[in-house]
């Protein structure tokens, strides 16, 4: 009977060491597959494999011998479920990451930076009437006006390079160019309107934002070019971004429900759909989860990605020019279209000014800069870059 009861010790002791071990490399393997982007599906899975990897142990050592047969065919069983789901999580990830994307991230920048005779950036026909050499205005911006701003720039600076991120002419997209501006990183920006949270920065910092409008821009909404929708009204867009339309057929289109896609608060484009929402509170966005630098796991509003049910927005310019992606449409609302002609005429609700946003820089070429921008030179430049000048 000792002898019998030292055995069922020693199995005891070999079950506690070995289970030990596996839920130690269970638990590395698992936070290295979430650290390498899988947290969201492999994590889980190497968790609940090390759980079934760990109670096959303990079964195996206590379960007569007669018995283990079934027990390996349990095994079997899991790593086939096992392997079944992920070969189902791989195929519905390479859909997932066929379907294109619209983003800041998918455009090469450089090809607008300055002096780099790649055609990309509208040209003066004559020489500048202002030359700066020295104390140059620190410049950054919305992505969809760097191309702008570095039209100016080379027309009015000195020819040498300028990084894309630590220059006199940057390009931080709109939430850190108006940090960078606040903060005294820059001297002008350009972008849409601030945002309340953007005001509400300045004021902390005991800055003032002062907007001079410099051009005209549409603010656009777009859908799967095999959409059957071709345009909507004001009043259907705040439906659909405050969750009260959700599925296409409410508005004249197909079965399925609308995937309405937004963009990062205080980004240009975020800020002027709150302003067509008129008040309207917006609903709950599409997420994307991200693994973060601890293995842990943020959300955050996900790239428009161009599914058959997707609805996303831009600027007119970023989304013909800079993306030009042919997959998607462009909607009438209100039953006008955008262009440059409505733009200018007032037709298109939604077209809106876009700013020389400065904040109190001691810079004395700030206002020859913006003074020149407005000049019929720098007015020249908005319109061949393609943007609506603001004045003739």
């Amino acid at each position: 009977m000792k002898e019998a009861d030292g055995k069922i010790w020693v199995k005891i002791i070999l079950c506690v060491i070995l289970i030990c071990v596996v839920l130690f490399f269970g638990f590395f393997a698992g936070l290295f597959v979430s650290l390498s982007g899988g947290a969201m599906f492999y994590a889980p899975l190497v968790l609940i494999a090390t759980g079934v990897v760990a109670l096959f142990l303990i079964l195996y050592m206590f379960v007569p011998v007669r018995h283990r047969r079934k027990l390996h065919f349990s095994l079997l069983a899991a790593v086939a479920a096992g392997g079944l789901a992920s070969g189902v999580y791989e195929i519905r990830q390479a859909y997932h990451d066929s379907i294109p994307v619209v983003s800041d991230r998918e455009v090469d920048m450089g090809q607008y930076r300055p002096f780099g005779d790649t055609g990309k950036l509208a040209v003066l026909p004559e020489p500048s009437d202002l030359t700066l050499t020295s104390e140059l205005p620190r410049l950054d911006g919305a992505t969809a006006l760097y191309p702008l701003y570095a039209a100016f720039a080379q027309a009015v600076y000195p020819r040498q390079e300028y990084d894309l991120y630590q220059s006199e002419i940057m390009v931080n997209t709109t939430p850190v160019a108006y940090k960078n501006l606040i903060e005294g990183r820059a001297d002008i920006i350009f972008a849409a309107a601030p945002s309340e949270g953007q005001k509400a920065a300045a004021r902390k910092q005991g800055k003032e934002l002062k907007q001079i409008p410099i051009g005209r821009e549409a603010f656009v909404f777009f859908v799967n070019a095999s959409n059957p929708v071709t345009g909507l009204t004001t009043e259907q867009i705040r439906g659909i971004y405050s969750g009260e339309l959700t599925r296409w057929s409410e508005v004249g289109g197909g079965k399925g429900d609308i995937r309405a896609f937004q963009r990062p608060e205080d980004s240009g484009s975020q800020t002027m759909l709150q302003r067509v929402m008129d008040g309207k509170e917006l609903a709950v966005p599409p997420k994307e989860d991200v693994a973060s630098g601890m293995g842990g796991i943020i959300s955050r509003t996900a790239d428009y990605r161009n599914y058959k049910n997707a609805l996303g927005f831009s600027f007119l310019f970023y989304a013909t020019e800079m993306v030009g992606n042919g997959d998607i449409r462009l909607l009438e609302i209100d039953g006008v279209k955008p262009n440059r002609t409505t733009i200018a005429n007032g037709e298109y609700p939604f077209a809106a000014e876009f700013y020389a946003i400065t904040a109190g820089s001691d810079n004395p070429n700030v206002d020859k800069l913006i003074a020149w921008i407005l000049s019929p030179q720098g007015q020249y430049l908005v319109e061949q870059t393609g943007y609506t000048p603001v004045s003739p």
